[in-house]
């Protein structure tokens, strides 16, 4: 396996790093110091910022835009909204992209590549009706709306989706919605407009066929944003997460995505290659910790030396720059995976990158706060939001421990079928 970028791949990762250290690093600056003060003024911190809306337009185009589409959508969605090259790119060509795009807060929605728009521009995609493309799809790959994803619920254990208390129930032609949802990434921009619901639709079925996804307006009658949530203290505006309530929410039926009971269907192909790019962006993440590390602890002074020679700290940040090193062999050997034999071969190995990277860089990021003193955990760095986020990564899209045991499962699943077989025979031949 050669994980060499292609040349297309590594042309369009230099122009978004420059980008992204050009244009969108300064303009970060001031839109963090804007929401900030609007926040302390008691004013709404939510507004898209006008420099985000301005990037964007830059980021359009130069081409750099849509670019998590995936290969094979060659045509009409990456030409008519301006993808460079016209086609979308495979999860290996796409993974230094994103990693180049987790350097910075802003850089994924500046290119219409954040989450969870992108895996929901790919769950329309693969499974949407031409009228659900045309009503959602295109003003999202346009980048006229945002959307959200709402599965995760206050009330049970959302790592298992079989306890889902939200329903999504047919009615003759509708879908009725009713249910409670947090960590609902996006609602909090004025710009969302549209999410995916997951519900149960029939809880008779087999564990993997009792849910369905329903497109859901957000200002459809019945649904509410109820509040916002801030993860370790920060909101993440302009995007945030927020808690959401569905009261008898009546849809067209057509509203189902592919039919009633398909969700987890659904749900296994939007994960895998979302995974990768929440991955990757981590691993660029944890890149600019280092950096940041490395800055502070060769020009700041303690004791007569710089802060890089003084206790372990050399070793610190020499293991650091292994681990990064190692999780990006892994997500790069996941995204590979995924493109040659598809998210169920590539089941364990998404589950692999999805346990190990979060923690990685939450190490790194923490080790990066610890050589910048009570610095680190001000707003004067993006180090506390940078752990904030790396921190909540070991929660979304399924906790550390789940990954670990779908990896364990795998693992195991030979040995199991080989020892009952042994069992069998010796079975036998007592008998």
């Amino acid at each position: 396996m050669d994980f060499s970028p292609s040349e297309r791949s590594l042309d369009l990762a230099l122009r978004v790093r420059s980008f992204i250290d050009t244009e969108i690093e300064p303009a970060e600056r001031i839109v963090a110091a804007d929401i900030a003060d609007r926040r302390a003024r008691g004013e709404d911190p939510w507004p898209a910022h006008p420099l985000l809306k301005e990037l964007q337009v830059k980021a359009r185009e130069q081409g750099l835009w849509n670019l998590f589409l995936p290969a094979g959508h060659e045509g009409p969605y990456a030409v008519q909204f301006g993808t460079d090259g016209g086609s979308g790119l495979s999860n290996a060509d796409y993974a230094p992209i994103a990693e180049e795009m987790g350097r910075s807060f802003s850089a994924p929605l500046v290119f219409n590549c954040n989450a969870p728009d992108t895996g929901n521009m790919e769950v329309l995609l693969k499974y949407g009706t031409d009228e659900q493309k045309s009503e959602w799809l295109e003003p999202l790959l346009d980048g006229r709306i945002r959307s959200a994803f709402l599965m995760t619920e206050p009330g049970v254990a959302s790592s298992d989706a079989t306890t889902m208390e939200a329903t999504a129930t047919v009615d003759g032609d509708e879908v009725v919605l009713n249910g409670r949802k947090w960590w609902s990434t996006g609602v909090g921009n004025p710009d969302c407009k549209v999410g995916i619901f997951m519900g149960v639709t029939d809880p008779e079925a087999s564990r993997h066929s009792r849910h369905s996804m329903v497109i859901v307006p957000l200002d459809h009658p019945g649904v509410k944003v109820e509040r916002m949530l801030s993860a370790l203290g920060h909101y993440d505006e302009p995007i945030g997460h927020g808690e959401v309530s569905l009261t008898d929410v009546r849809l067209p039926v057509t509203n189902i995505i592919a039919g009633p009971g398909r969700a987890f269907e659904i749900a296994q192909g939007r994960l895998g290659p979302g995974r990768v790019h929440h991955c990757m962006r981590l691993i660029g993440l944890a890149e600019r910790a280092l950096e940041l590390a490395c800055e502070r602890s060769t020009t700041r002074e303690a004791f007569g030396k710089p802060i890089a020679n003084l206790g372990g700290n050399r070793e610190r940040l020499a293991k650091a720059r292994i681990a990064i090193n190692q999780a990006r062999l892994l997500v790069h050997h996941a995204a590979w995976k995924l493109d040659t034999v598809g998210a169920w071969g590539a089941m364990s190995e998404v589950s692999e990158i999805k346990a190990v990277v979060p923690q990685m860089a939450c190490d790194v990021i923490d080790m990066a706060i610890q050589l910048h003193g009570g610095a680190g955990m001000s707003e004067d760095f993006p180090l506390s939001a940078a752990y904030a986020g790396a921190r909540s990564l070991r929660l979304a899209d399924g906790p550390d421990e789940v990954h670990l045991g779908v990896v364990a499962r795998i693992l195991l699943h030979p040995y199991g079928e080989k020892a009952a077989a042994a069992k069998e025979n010796a079975k036998g031949s007592r008998s």
